[in-house]
């Protein structure tokens, strides 16, 4: 069961892979529960019946860096140590006060002298000790933690199209999130600080003022992208589900040079055992259901 809480509540999902089918969403549902509360968290444990699944809980922006850092020539064993030492002058807090994890970025084939690259995901150790304490408190297992480029990437994985590179942007409350990615591989992240809140209220003229700022970000984005991975070729920009009132995608279609559309949950998801599950439902749940696709991985 993977689950993030937001100030909304709880999103919780679960998806069960099906072989030459779509993803059946078997979990989808919004809960009020407060993570650093043991006895809500317990209670909806109980509730939700959390006891029968592994748990997955991801990160919020905010609690987590994720940086991109030259991959030392140490040892396998070794690495993280290396990393760790590496950060301490990137980091806004000290590197010894870290959980740290890498993920490597895939390299050029045809370039095997280039320089690896890795993520590098730091979050600090009371945030993740509090995190775990409420849940052992809770009685309810924790696998892995996840954060959302990598949520998002999951998603990603099921809309590219073979040979090409896939740009994704969502929003959520917390702002927007672009994920690049081939083969079912993050190659580049970029946060974005409108919240989906600033899209949905603002009035024409403040809202044109933030599809400007996103634009920009996007052309930036991809510029930069297209220079470090030169080796890709980005196919079009896939919208997460949006509040129709945004209208995003028109804007977007008329000043990028990619194609640009918005993605139909229904054509990468099953919906069919989950009653309820409307379009704002699907749009808060998004990054949650790209968690839930990481099924029986491990690490963190």
């Amino acid at each position: 069961m993977a689950m993030q809480f937001t100030s909304g509540g709880v999103c919780l999902a679960h998806v069960r892979q099906v072989t030459d089918s779509k993803p059946l969403v078997t979990y989808c549902a919004i809960r009020q529960a407060d993570p650093a509360d043991g006895l809500a968290l317990e209670r909806l444990g109980k509730d939700a019946r959390l006891d029968r699944y592994r748990c997955i809980f991801m990160l919020n922006p905010g609690e987590y860096q994720m940086l991109v850092v030259e991959a030392p020539n140490v040892p396998a064993a070794e690495l993280k140590t290396a990393v760790r030492w590496r950060m301490k002058d990137m980091l806004d807090f000290p590197a010894s006060d870290a959980t740290i994890d890498v993920l490597e970025i895939p390299a050029d084939k045809n370039a095997p002298s280039r320089a690896r690259s890795l993520f590098a995901v730091a979050a600090r150790n009371e945030v993740i000790r509090s995190r775990m304490a409420a849940f052992a408190a809770a009685k309810l297992p924790v696998s892995v933690i996840d954060v959302p480029e990598l949520a998002q990437r999951n998603i990603a994985a099921l809309l590219e199209e073979p040979g090409r590179g896939l740009a994704l942007l969502s929003f959520g409350e917390e702002g927007g999130l672009l994920t690049f990615t081939w083969n079912g591989e993050l190659y580049s992240a970029r946060h974005i600080e409108i919240p989906l809140s600033r899209l949905v209220q603002a009035d024409s003229e403040l809202r044109q003022r933030h599809f400007d700022r996103i634009t920009l970000e996007l052309q930036r984005s991809m510029d930069s992208f297209e220079r470090q991975f030169s080796f890709i070729t980005i196919g079009k920009l896939v919208l997460a589900p949006l509040p129709p009132e945004v209208n995003l995608e028109a804007y977007l279609a008329s000043n990028l040079y990619l194609p640009v559309s918005t993605m139909n949950m229904d054509e990468i998801f099953d919906f069919s055992a989950v009653s309820g599950v409307g379009p704002a439902q699907r749009q808060q749940c998004f990054l949650v259901l790209g968690a839930a696709l990481r099924g029986g991985e491990g690490g963190s």
